[in-house]
Protein backbone atom coordinates (compact mmCIF):
# COMPACT_ATOMS: atom_id res chain seq x y z
CA UNK A 1 0.00 0.00 0.00
CA UNK A 2 1.30 3.50 -1.22
CA UNK A 3 1.89 6.27 1.55
CA UNK A 4 1.78 10.02 0.61
CA UNK A 5 2.64 12.93 2.38
CA UNK A 6 -0.25 15.50 3.40
CA UNK A 7 0.90 17.98 0.36
CA UNK A 8 1.26 15.03 -2.01
CA UNK A 9 -2.05 14.06 -1.82
CA UNK A 10 -3.58 17.56 -1.71
CA UNK A 11 -1.54 17.79 -5.10
CA UNK A 12 -2.48 14.39 -6.51
CA UNK A 13 -5.85 14.00 -5.17
CA UNK A 14 -8.32 13.57 -8.31
CA UNK A 15 -5.78 10.83 -9.03
CA UNK A 16 -5.41 9.59 -5.91
CA UNK A 17 -9.32 9.54 -5.59
CA UNK A 18 -9.61 7.11 -8.67
CA UNK A 19 -6.64 4.92 -7.38
CA UNK A 20 -8.95 4.06 -4.14
CA UNK A 21 -12.21 3.94 -6.21
CA UNK A 22 -10.43 0.73 -8.04
CA UNK A 23 -9.70 -0.79 -5.46
CA UNK A 24 -5.46 0.66 -4.66
CA UNK A 25 -6.17 1.90 -1.25
CA UNK A 26 -3.65 4.62 0.17
CA UNK A 27 -2.36 5.94 3.55
CA UNK A 28 -1.60 9.61 4.08
CA UNK A 29 0.61 11.05 6.26
CA UNK A 30 2.19 14.40 7.60
CA UNK A 31 5.17 15.45 6.02
CA UNK A 32 8.81 14.35 7.57
CA UNK A 33 6.80 12.07 10.19
CA UNK A 34 6.06 9.06 7.80
CA UNK A 35 3.71 7.30 9.84
CA UNK A 36 0.17 7.03 8.49
CA UNK A 37 -2.71 9.03 9.94
CA UNK A 38 -5.22 7.69 7.63
CA UNK A 39 -6.10 5.13 5.30
CA UNK A 40 -8.04 5.97 2.13
CA UNK A 41 -10.11 2.83 0.47
CA UNK A 42 -13.36 2.96 -1.48
CA UNK A 43 -16.64 2.59 -0.22
CA UNK A 44 -18.22 -0.39 -1.44
CA UNK A 45 -22.07 0.12 -1.87
CA UNK A 46 -24.93 -2.75 -2.06
CA UNK A 47 -25.98 -2.94 -5.31
CA UNK A 48 -30.38 -2.40 -5.22
CA UNK A 49 -32.04 -5.22 -4.76
CA UNK A 50 -33.88 -5.78 -7.99
CA UNK A 51 -37.41 -8.32 -8.03
CA UNK A 52 -37.58 -8.74 -4.23
CA UNK A 53 -40.14 -5.92 -3.30
CA UNK A 54 -43.56 -6.87 -3.95
CA UNK A 55 -42.64 -10.76 -4.76
CA UNK A 56 -45.76 -11.86 -2.77
CA UNK A 57 -48.02 -9.49 -3.97
CA UNK A 58 -51.50 -10.88 -4.29
CA UNK A 59 -50.60 -14.04 -2.84
CA UNK A 60 -51.20 -13.40 0.66
CA UNK A 61 -53.97 -11.23 2.65
CA UNK A 62 -53.25 -9.54 6.24
CA UNK A 63 -56.14 -9.19 8.13
CA UNK A 64 -57.88 -5.48 8.86
CA UNK A 65 -57.07 -6.75 13.05
CA UNK A 66 -53.52 -7.45 12.43
CA UNK A 67 -51.95 -5.78 15.28
CA UNK A 68 -54.50 -6.65 17.36
CA UNK A 69 -54.60 -10.37 17.02
CA UNK A 70 -53.78 -12.24 19.99
CA UNK A 71 -53.70 -9.10 22.42
CA UNK A 72 -55.77 -10.99 24.93
CA UNK A 73 -53.25 -13.89 25.19
CA UNK A 74 -50.72 -11.37 25.42
CA UNK A 75 -52.10 -9.62 27.93
CA UNK A 76 -52.46 -12.60 29.86
CA UNK A 77 -48.93 -13.42 29.49
CA UNK A 78 -47.76 -10.26 31.06
CA UNK A 79 -50.42 -10.31 33.35
CA UNK A 80 -51.71 -7.01 32.55
CA UNK A 81 -55.61 -8.84 32.40
CA UNK A 82 -57.47 -7.87 29.16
Amino acid sequence: MQTYTVHEAQTHLPRLIEQAARGEPFTIAREGEGEPLVKVVAIKTQPPQSGRFGFLAGQIQVPDDFDEMGADDIARLFGTGA
